[in-house]
């Protein structure tokens, strides 16, 4: 029985979009974003399966047979990513002990990397809560008045933005999506685990997962899987032991959201 499993949400409209077909299964390359996705969280041996929640009507546009099992259809589409994740975690909860990890990670981050996945498991593994990947907000914040003018300038000292993949117990996580007063809300799992009174820990990110949510960013992820993120992942581990024990040292080159 693995010890850790991953959910692929990937049900989304993809509204933002603007194509026929929702973003995930938008070509990048010779392949879908959803299997490039996929290759990405199967580079970690750790994870033992990946469940991945579609849309009836899509199951057919996935090529099953060809991860031998380790991708599996998910059922639980719902309304909202939150609610597709609750689903797919009740729907897990019959399937695997309560302290199964899960990793719940975006269709649409298909650069996430080896390092950034081994970085997450081994942080976390005994963590008691969990975590998700993060980096330090680098740019300046700006709130906004009505007409799109200047309100203020937020202060950025200890933030961070968040980024998937994000881990937690299975039996915890169910908990936390359930209590949640109003599940379409939830942006995504640490808020829900941190509605427990709970903390999670963040695990330093990088730069280059980027989440496809506009054509253009589509281009940049296409470029990014072309490369190999040969330059963009080797360069700033080797910035990463600094960083760790100190978030406040910056380097503009893997913090820029």
């Amino acid at each position: 029985m693995p010890t850790c499993v991953a959910i692929l949400p990937a049900a989304g409209s993809g509204s933002r979009f603007g194509s026929a077909l929702p973003k995930q299964f938008t070509l990048l390359g010779q392949d879908m974003l959803l299997v490039h996705t996929l290759r990405a969280l199967l580079q970690e041996p750790r994870i033992g399966r990946i469940h991945v929640v579609l849309e009836p009507e899509h199951q057919h546009l996935i090529p099953w047979s060809q991860w031998q099992g380790r991708v599996q259809p998910c059922p639980g589409a719902g309304a909202s990513r939150a609610e597709t994740v609750r689903n797919a975690v009740e729907h897990l909860l019959q399937h695997y002990p309560a302290d199964t990890w899960v990793v719940v990670h975006d269709a649409a981050r298909p650069c996430v990397s080896a390092s950034a996945l081994a970085r997450l498991l081994d942080a976390l593994w005994n963590d008691p809560v969990g975590g998700l990947l993060a980096i330090p907000v680098a740019d300046t914040l700006k709130r906004q008045q009505q007409t799109l003018r200047v309100l203020t300038t937020v202060d950025r000292s200890g933030l961070w933005a968040a980024q998937t993949p994000q881990m937690f117990p299975l039996q915890l996580l169910a908990d936390a999506l359930q209590r949640v007063p109003r599940i379409e809300q939830v942006t995504d799992e640490a808020s829900a685990i941190e509605a427990m009174g709970l903390q999670p820990l963040l695990v330093m990110g990088e730069s280059t997962n980027i989440k496809v949510t506009y054509p253009a960013d589509q281009l940049l992820a296409q470029w990014l899987l072309l490369q190999g993120q040969s330059e963009m992942t080797r360069v700033p581990d080797l910035a990463y032991e600094g960083t760790l024990s100190n978030p406040s040292s910056r380097d503009g080159r893997h913090n820029r959201d």
